[in-house]
């Protein structure tokens, strides 16, 4: 099985983190993985993003044109990446920061208020393990747990004290998504 995924935020917003989380999850899983981050002006409060493609089997190409799921942080993401989700995939948007809901009805649609979320845990710079939660709880790509040791084994050490509530984070989002209908 292979899973294509896209995350995309502003920059600072922590897209290309997650995206890289992801892919040491997948690697201590013993799965193939690609993490292609998108370096530029972006990094400067425009949209950055990356792609993530895990599989079972060895990746032919790490170009992805219609991922299975996408992480929009942010209101140019949705725009940019609803219409290039695969149908029958998953689009997870950050509600707090959007002024529409996904218009697809061939896709879930999974709608998370990310910032709301972070702020009530202390800090709106855990949006994006929020929304990380509810992608893996929506998609099932990988086992929290394998996610939750690579944010212990790769948390850079400036930021080891916020260990707890980024796991705390990961399962929030993935608990909203679990009370949530498909």
């Amino acid at each position: 099985m292979q899973t294509e995924i896209v995350l995309s935020g502003f920059g600072g917003q922590g897209a290309l983190f997650a995206g890289q989380l992801l892919a040491y999850a997948a690697m201590e899983e013993g799965r193939h993985v690609t993490w292609i981050p998108s370096y530029g002006p972006e990094m400067r409060g425009g949209t950055a993003h990356c792609t993530v493609i895990i599989s079972d089997d060895e990746i032919g190409s790490p170009l992805v044109r219609n991922p299975a799921a996408v992480i929009a942080m942010n209101m140019p993401s949705l725009d940019k990446y609803e219409p290039l989700v695969a149908a029958g995939g998953v689009l997870v948007v950050n509600s707090s920061l959007t002024t529409r809901r996904p218009t697809r009805t061939d896709i879930r649609a999974v709608e998370v208020p990310a910032n709301g979320i972070a702020e009530e845990l202390g800090s709106g710079k855990l949006a994006n393990l929020v929304l990380t939660g509810a992608l893996l709880a929506a998609t099932q790509a990988l086992p929290m747990d394998a996610v939750e040791r690579a944010l212990i084994n790769h948390l850079p050490e400036r930021h080891r004290a916020l260990l707890d509530a980024n796991r705390h984070a990961l399962r929030r989002g993935a608990a909203l998504v679990e009370m949530t209908p498909a």
